[in-house]
């Protein structure tokens, strides 16, 4: 398999990123992009500690622009400057994704590269409230119900998209967390292959901002999910 840059979308990243990304040297990666989303001024220190270190490329936002723009931009950036990737794996920046979870996405890639890979998070935890379990629950309902599709997690942030895929990615609509929702619902529509990976357990930390790249609530959910659905259909028709 080829090379795999991983892409973290920031926006007041926990610290510890920093020892996400330096764990990841260790791995099959050959460059780290964090896209600095704006960011509020006191988490300036993380950013400079990262744009000193080899294998990282740090790309910033003068202004919050939200979760799908910041990976729009990452996407950009590969398909300009990173020619020999042979694929890519989004990965969060406060503390969600542990590198045990990484390192089984990589494997599974080597596997399913021919398509979309997703981590799917185990919601039954003690940390998880059973409301965000449910939500979860009835939006992979929705989402199949509405896409003939079914998947486990359509909200996860732990995705490996090979390539190929960015061209159209870097054009799917979304600004915020709905792109991920609108990514899975085009990779569905065009036949591209989604697996499901299980990982770690879905966590809340608290004094975080995880909502920036993952965790909305059920309603705000299952509307998104309408929404996408009736501009597909309109687009269509």
């Amino acid at each position: 398999m080829g090379d795999i840059i991983v892409v973290i979308p920031a926006l007041n990243p926990l610290q510890s990123l920093l020892l996400l990304i330096e764990r990841l040297r260790s791995a099959e990666i050959k460059k780290v992009l964090i896209i600095n989303d704006g960011s509020d001024e006191k988490y300036k220190a993380i950013f400079e500690e990262l744009k000193n270190q080899p294998h990282c490329i740090v790309l910033e936002h003068k202004q919050n622009a939200g979760k799908g723009r910041a990976l729009k931009t990452g996407f950009e950036y590969i398909i300009k400057h990173e020619k020999e990737i042979e694929g890519l794996l989004t990965v969060g920046a406060h503390g969600q994704h542990t590198f045990e979870d990484v390192e089984r996405m990589l494997e599974s890639a080597k596997l399913f590269s021919d398509g979309i890979v997703l981590g799917v998070r185990q919601f039954r935890s003690r940390e998880m409230p059973l409301l965000s379990f449910v939500g979860n629950r009835a939006a992979s309902i929705l989402f199949e119900l509405l896409f003939h599709h079914r998947l486990l997690d359509i909200q996860t942030g732990l995705r490996y998209i090979p390539r190929r895929e960015l061209l159209w990615l870097r054009n799917v609509d979304g600004e915020q967390a709905d792109f991920d929702t609108n990514m899975l619902v085009q990779a569905v529509q065009r036949e591209i292959p989604i697996y499901e990976i299980p990982i770690g357990e879905a966590r809340v930390r608290k004094n975080s901002i995880i909502h920036y790249d993952e965790a909305i609530g059920t309603r705000e959910m299952l509307q998104q999910i309408w929404k996408t659905f009736l501009k597909s259909k309109s687009m269509k028709g």
